[in-house]
């Protein structure tokens, strides 16, 4: 994450049992023609916070943003924005702004112009628009740039620009559709720590929607994953990537190697997972409770899981062997490609120490495959 790390002491707000959600979305449901984009959706959001929806096309986070915004009315359900019920209330009057995909600058205005149209619409005093803007563009690094037209801004200055013109009217949520897409790669990183900055320094809590599971794991202080209309974990970066609660979570999240098995020991403390598919009897410490003859899934990121020509010591169980059949070569890693003898293909992710021509492991290689008993999870659905 991109957040500074704060005292292991210090509870975060979702947390603390006695904190208010600052916006509360309460069995949020919208269907259209039939079909139901968001599906019952409770959620709290905690002031000051940098909130991500995250899920693939269609999964309904852009109309549960909507209607955040007011611009799209719910079917059934409440939201609660600082307490204020703003289900029936109009975008025009809801302490939000919201910044647009494309950013829908006005092209015959400047920065200047463009940033302080919204102050102008609400008639302000000519020397509260001009100190605000001034402060707002400073904040963006866009003074120098107050007389230009969006033409002759490249994509990122727009963009910064677009955050100028909601920032500048002070509201109690920011809302972001999918702010960065039209960045290219190199640009869109560096901005994703700039935002990050930003939004710590003005202290508005910013709801962002997203597709890019790297994107919200940098910038976000909690994800919230959805699919089909619902959402089907919320958590901070670590922790949804770290302890996913289905398939599905696991598998969008990054890269997950997935084994299927059967549950033979239940404690406290560790299940222990009859898995052929993975050819060795799996271990899993502090992991969801499943009964003993439950089908389940075990979860474990290719990171996680280390590699060997030789076989480990005194370990047996999370240890297992296979075939070399591909390796991709990334820079910074390599991941290897490892196929099993039941023929599951499972990865593994190894810092690239030494240069390409000097690595132990090659291609068509017998290896060993085998990770501690913390680093998988049991997947019950």
């Amino acid at each position: 994450m991109a957040t500074p790390s704060r005292p292991s002491s210090a509870l975060e707000s979702w947390q603390d049992p006695h904190a208010k959600p600052y916006v509360y979305i309460e069995e949020l449901s919208k269907a259209f023609d039939g079909g139901v984009a968001v599906n019952n959706v409770t959620l709290s959001i905690y002031q000051g916070e940098l909130f991500s929806l995250l899920g693939g096309s269609g999964c309904g986070k852009t109309t549960l943003l909507r209607m955040l915004a007011g611009f799209e009315q719910p079917t059934s359900g409440k939201i609660f924005i600082d307490g204020v019920d703003m289900s029936r209330i109009p975008p025009y009057e809801r302490p939000v702004s919201m910044v647009f995909q494309s950013y829908a600058l006005f092209p015959h205005m400047t920065v200047s112009q463009n940033v302080s149209f919204g102050l102008r619409q609400e008639k302000l005093p000519r020397s509260e628009i001009r100190d605000r803007v001034a402060a707002i563009l400073d904040l963006v690094q866009m003074h120098p740039y107050a007389q230009r037209k969006p033409h002759q801004l490249s994509g990122g200055e727009r963009q910064r620009v677009a955050l100028a013109r909601s920032l500048v009217k002070r509201p109690k949520l920011l809302l972001l559709d999918e702010p960065l897409s039209a960045l290219d790669k190199k640009l869109r990183e560096q901005t994703q720590l700039e935002l990050v900055n930003i939004q710590e320094k003005v202290g508005i809590t910013f709801v962002m929607v997203s597709h890019d599971q790297e994107e919200a794991m940098t910038m976000s202080s909690r994800i919230g994953v959805m699919h089909e209309g619902r959402i089907l974990q919320v958590g901070t970066p670590a922790e949804v990537y770290e302890y996913p609660n289905s398939q599905f979570v696991a598998d969008f999240i990054g890269t997950v190697n997935l084994f299927e098995g059967i549950v033979t020991e239940e404690s406290k403390m560790h299940t222990c997972v009859d898995s052929p598919h993975a050819g060795c009897e799996l271990f899993v410490g502090h992991s969801a409770s499943a009964p003993v003859g439950a089908h389940v899934h075990v979860a474990i990121r290719p990171e996680k899981i280390m590699i060997s020509k030789e076989k480990p010591q005194d370990i047996e169980r999370n240890c297992t062997k296979g075939i070399v059949r591909d390796i991709a070569y990334l820079g910074d890693v390599s991941i290897y490609y490892v196929v099993l003898a039941s023929g599951h293909v499972t990865l593994s992710t190894v810092p690239n120490l030494v240069r390409a021509a000097e690595r132990p492991i090659q291609w068509d290689d017998e290896v060993y495959l085998y990770w501690r008993p913390e680093n998988s999870v049991v997947l019950t659905s």
